[in-house]
């Protein structure tokens, strides 16, 4: 048997993130958008806005595959967690009960003005 595989792709303009970062919201984007551990690991590096921007996309992208599946209409952001493992490749872990048994796999990169994740999701 095949299993079923849906994609998804988001695009962010870092400097649409950086003006969030910086903005009176600041606070309230992150703490709505990234789980502790997310926000520690972005904090870390000398441009957080990059890191976040990538993170964005990656649980848009997420987000897109998921709901494309038909397993679940919504998902918060928070309950999609995108950290480094040992070789600084970013590992999805997904909380929610629905979609343990699932997984899905992410790519995040930026260049310049923008930060761009392309994830899979297979049933």
């Amino acid at each position: 048997m095949v299993a079923d595989s849906y994609p998804g792709i988001d695009i962010v303009v870092i400097q649409r993130i950086r003006t969030l970062l910086t903005s009176n919201h600041s606070q309230q984007f992150i703490n709505r958008t990234f789980t502790s551990k997310e926000k520690e690991y972005c904090q870390s590096k000398p441009d957080s806005a990059i890191h976040f921007a990538g993170r964005f996309a990656a649980k848009e992208a997420i987000k897109k595959c998921i709901m494309s599946s038909g397993e679940i209409s919504i998902i918060a952001f928070k309950d999609i967690e995108i950290l480094p493992n040992e070789l600084g490749a970013p590992v999805v872990n997904i909380v929610s009960e629905s979609l343990n048994e699932y997984k899905c796999r992410v790519s995040i990169s930026h260049d310049g003005e923008y930060a761009i994740a392309n994830a899979i999701f297979t049933l």
